[in-house]
């Protein structure tokens, strides 16, 4: 009876570590339905050494194995000519890079079939050498995925595609300056759960994004959107969209009123909060969006929201979100050229911003980024040795890096928790 009664209580404790660990954060300003998503964790630190498209030390190399902590000993470009693919339970702590951080450019990056990936502050662009109909990153039949202040720009296709996934996050992004042929932003196709919000979309002809999705789109800055900005489904399948506290901001490129287009009967919306700015005098002084405005577009408005994932409480007016999506979308930590022009060009308010382009040259302009010494750390955990004497590690530990606390988190995590501070650059 009390070996009946023990291995009870056996299953229930193990349950219920189970349960502590599914529900544990990815990191702890993470939203949304990707919230939970635990990359690697726990997971061998893989130590990205040089620029290189392929090989040990590279960043290829680096994501193609599951169970994996990838932290970058460099910084730079790296110049990619194929898709590189990402395998389950990955971390990539673009954070840990040293001076300027990483730029992946060249091709596309593809998450699909990918599960519980965690991708923070880290910059992520294709070229016109893609194939025609290639985006910059992928993410179909995928699930439980957290991108966080990562810069998404130069798909040939969409920047970002996301199909047939589930429980998707993207924050603090920035999706922007589509190249030929499209020069769209995203196509959100058919996913269930996903979350966007704090991302700027700019510089892009449509789809910003194009939602044939369940979705909550919130506190956004559009702008400078070319024939559409936010696109319904406009199709036969049903589609919920819960768009809230977005702004919407016209550029050189905008023209007309279809800063919302392409919705039908088949798309079910809740919105509330949202404003647009048409006029281009530089001035944030818009107006807020009515029922109307969507009704006018065929869409039906739904009385409550759809997802209940994003705290509600937490939702800020648009203005506000415009303010901090300017101050730290994208890759922040350090803005490099090629992000700080957009973001030039949404503080404006309607006064710059790019025209179509044809290809990333034309786009802005990728600049070589200063190298930068990388930090000591003997035992190759993933944390400097000045880190851990700091905080009362063994920097000639390697084990103590995966030990857990009592917050839920690694101490490598707690490490890299701690280098997300005030952008320096924008």
């Amino acid at each position: 009876m009390i070996k009946k009664i023990t291995m009870w209580w056996l299953v229930v404790m193990l349950l219920f570590v189970f349960q502590s660990q599914a529900q544990q954060l990815a990191f702890p300003t993470a939203k949304g339905f990707g919230k939970y998503a635990a990359g690697g964790r726990l997971g061998t630190v893989y130590h990205v050494t040089n620029l290189n498209d392929s090989g040990n030390g590279s960043f290829r190399d680096a994501v193609s194995q599951p169970n994996r902590m990838v932290v970058f000993d460099i910084n730079g470009i790296i110049h990619i000519k194929s898709k590189v693919s990402v395998a389950d339970h990955i971390t990539i702590a673009g954070q840990t890079a040293p001076g300027e951080g990483v730029t992946v450019y060249g091709n596309g990056i593809s998450f699909s079939g990918s599960y519980d990936i965690i991708v923070r502050y880290i910059r992520f662009r294709g070229s016109l050498d893609m194939s025609k109909g290639t985006c910059t990153v992928t993410a179909d039949n995928a699930s439980t995925i957290i991108f966080d202040h990562v810069s998404i720009e130069w798909g040939r296709w969409d920047n970002l595609h996301v199909k047939n996934s589930s429980n998707i996050t993207l924050q603090y992004c920035i999706i922007g300056e589509g190249i030929d042929p499209q020069r769209f932003g995203a196509l959100l196709e058919s996913p269930v759960n996903l979350t966007v919000h704090h991302c700027l979309w700019i510089n892009n002809k449509s789809r910003n994004p194009k939602a044939k999705a369940g979705i909550e789109f919130i506190n956004n800055v559009i702008y400078n959107w070319g024939s559409n900005g936010f696109v319904g489904g406009h199709s036969a399948a049903k589609h919920y969209q819960d768009i809230v506290g977005n702004y919407f901001i016209a550029g050189p490129n905008s023209t007309g009123r279809n800063y919302i287009n392409l919705f039908t009967s088949t798309d079910y919306v809740y919105q509330k909060g949202n404003y647009v700015d048409l006029n281009k005098d530089g001035k944030l002084n818009g107006k807020l969006v009515m029922n109307e405005d969507f009704r006018r577009e065929k869409a039906t408005i739904r009385r409550k929201p759809w997802a209940v994932s994003y705290n509600r409480k937490e939702v800020e007016t648009a203005s506000e979100a415009y303010r901090k999506v300017v101050k730290t979308a994208g890759a922040s930590l350090y803005r490099d050229p090629v992000d700080s022009i957009m973001i030039h060009q949404a503080a404006s308010l309607g006064l710059k911003g790019k025209n179509y382009v044809h290809d990333e040259k034309e786009a802005s302009n990728l600049q070589a980024l200063e190298h930068s010494k990388p930090v000591v750390d003997t035992d190759g955990d993933g944390i400097p040795d000045q880190w851990e004497m700091k905080n009362g590690l063994n920097p000639e530990n390697s084990e103590d890096g995966k030990r857990i606390t009592d917050n839920g988190y690694s101490n490598l995590e707690i490490y890299f928790h701690s280098i997300i501070t005030t952008p320096s650059n924008n």
